[in-house]
């Protein structure tokens, strides 16, 4: 798609944006309307936040924060399963100010990982944390647990069993192979101050070794802010992902020149080419112009400009609605 350019408001200042993204890969027909449901609910979640005078940060997150309630998406409830049939959820958020981040792995027991990974960038001198050590910081922080089987849907569970009985060896952070199903979320957004943060969450890949780790809570990989530049946040294949540095590729691309639909969809493309995997992108360079690309059949995704809500899923296709 073309890049799109913000509106500038009569004082100067940036017209805040968010986009969201709901997971790219093989996505089935039947799973469209409820990917379209869940990126605009978050989406509209985000873009009050920034109309309420809130941060790019608290936008991002919010905007999260409902997709991992909904189970169309592989973050929180809906999560994808490892060997043992448990969830382990990763997130990460990312300031493009100041470039200060947080990130979480290895979380069992908690509805929002991006909201424990907002309080590492906050309340920590670190940027990550990790297992026990994440869990021990959530209940610090006044995170409530909630038992591990709530977070587990039954989509989760028949994704599990298919690649259990079937040998599936092309596990991907979208789930069920033949379904199309659930996929890792995130968000970007810039607000009245001119200020960009990126948040994404995602359950893994469906069949993973108990104690994988993504691209998602690693910066530079599944996120990346910075104001003097962009944002981005990807989902796909993520191997491939954290090899290739896919979200900080972005920026450097943009970094370099190339306006932010372009920078993303090179990117994408040759991680694709590079690695043979699939992935997906949503970028906001610093002026507000949007990027969107995916390899993969499907990516979900929404963003609000003008006050419409503009929406799709397959390539080259934009719909709209009214905020």
């Amino acid at each position: 798609m073309k890049p799109k350019t913000l509106e500038v408001i009569e004082s100067g200042a940036m017209k805040p944006i968010i986009i969201v993204h709901g997971g790219a890969g093989d996505i089935s027909e039947s799973r469209i309307q409820g990917k379209f449901d869940g990126v605009k609910v978050a989406v509209r979640a985000g873009y009050e936040k920034l109309m309420n005078g809130g941060s790019a940060l608290d936008s991002v997150e919010a905007a999260v924060v409902s997709m991992e309630l909904d189970e169309n998406f592989n973050a929180g409830y809906g999560s994808v399963l490892n060997l043992n049939g448990e969830v382990e959820m990763e997130a990460s958020i990312m300031w493009g100010q100041d470039l200060i981040s947080g990130a979480v792995t290895l979380i069992k027991e908690f509805q929002h990982p991006i909201s424990i990974a907002r309080k590492v960038l906050t309340d920590t001198p670190h940027s990550f944390l990790g297992g026990n050590g994440a869990k021990l910081f959530a209940l610090e922080k006044g995170f409530q647990q909630v038992p591990p089987e709530s977070l587990i849907s039954e989509s989760a569970k028949e994704a599990l069993n298919d690649f259990l009985n079937k040998g599936d060896d092309q596990r991907t952070e979208i789930g069920r192979k033949d379904e199309g199903g659930v996929g890792t979320v995130g968000a970007v957004a810039i607000d009245a101050d001119g200020h960009i943060a990126v948040a994404t969450s995602t359950g893994g890949i469906n069949g993973k070794m108990v104690g994988r780790i993504g691209d998602t809570p690693l910066i530079g990989g599944g996120t990346y802010a910075d104001d003097n530049v962009g944002g981005i946040s990807t989902t796909g294949h993520g191997e491939s992902i954290l090899k290739y540095c896919l979200a900080h590729t972005i920026i450097k691309l943009m970094e370099g020149g190339l306006d932010a639909d372009t920078a993303t969809r090179q990117a994408v493309n040759g991680m694709t080419a590079r690695l043979n995997n699939t992935a997906g992108a949503i970028t906001l360079s610093k002026n507000g112009d949007v990027g969107i690309h995916f390899s993969s059949k499907r990516m979900a995704w929404a963003y609000v400009k003008n006050d419409k809500v503009y929406y799709g899923i397959e390539h080259d296709q934009t719909l709209e609605e009214p905020l």
